[in-house]
């Protein structure tokens, strides 16, 4: 059975998701979170956050990922994207992958972010300055605007784009 979308374009229904297994951590570590990558430390929404924009991914998202692959695709981007919902819908998470897609070195638009190229890597570590993530709750003042204001004035230095990530 196809269930209508929001769209008006017919989706097949949605194949329920497993839940991931318990990660087993050691005793001293349980509260431990880090994001150097060690798996003994990391935690699971870490672990299990979307590397890509594939459909398995990015669960309940499919249009938002759909519309974002074309875009990207046809070199069409928009000059600002809003992602707004309940916390924990991938918003930021959704940021993040669209800043390494568009900046992915990969040459197949399907296969982006690849998360392997020097690009996506810099970005998945926050090592880069042109992909900016900014806490809005504790830079609300007239003076983070202003600064934030400045800084969008400059050209990217090491990527294609210039990303700012203003999250919740």
């Amino acid at each position: 059975m196809i269930a209508p979308s929001l769209f008006g374009d017919e989706m097949p229904p949605v194949a329920p998701v497993a839940s991931p297994t318990a990660v087993p951590v050691a005793p001293a570590a349980r509260n431990a979170s880090s994001t150097d990558g060690g798996s003994q430390t990391r935690s699971l929404y870490r672990k299990y956050r979307p590397a890509t924009f594939a459909e398995d991914e990015l669960v309940g998202q499919e249009v938002i990922v759909r519309t974002l692959r074309n875009a990207i695709a046809r070199d069409r981007l928009g000059h600002a994207y809003l992602f707004c919902g309940p916390r924990g819908t991938g918003k930021t998470t959704t940021a993040r992958l669209l800043a390494k897609a568009v900046n992915c070195l990969h040459p197949d638009p399907a296969a982006r972010p690849c998360g392997t190229c020097a690009n996506c890597v810099a970005i998945a570590a926050n090592a880069t300055t042109d992909v900016v993530e900014i806490d809005a709750a504790s830079n609300r003042g007239i003076d983070d605007i202003r600064e934030l204001r400045e800084r969008v004035k400059y050209a990217p230095t090491h990527l294609r784009t210039k990303f700012y990530i203003i999250d919740e």
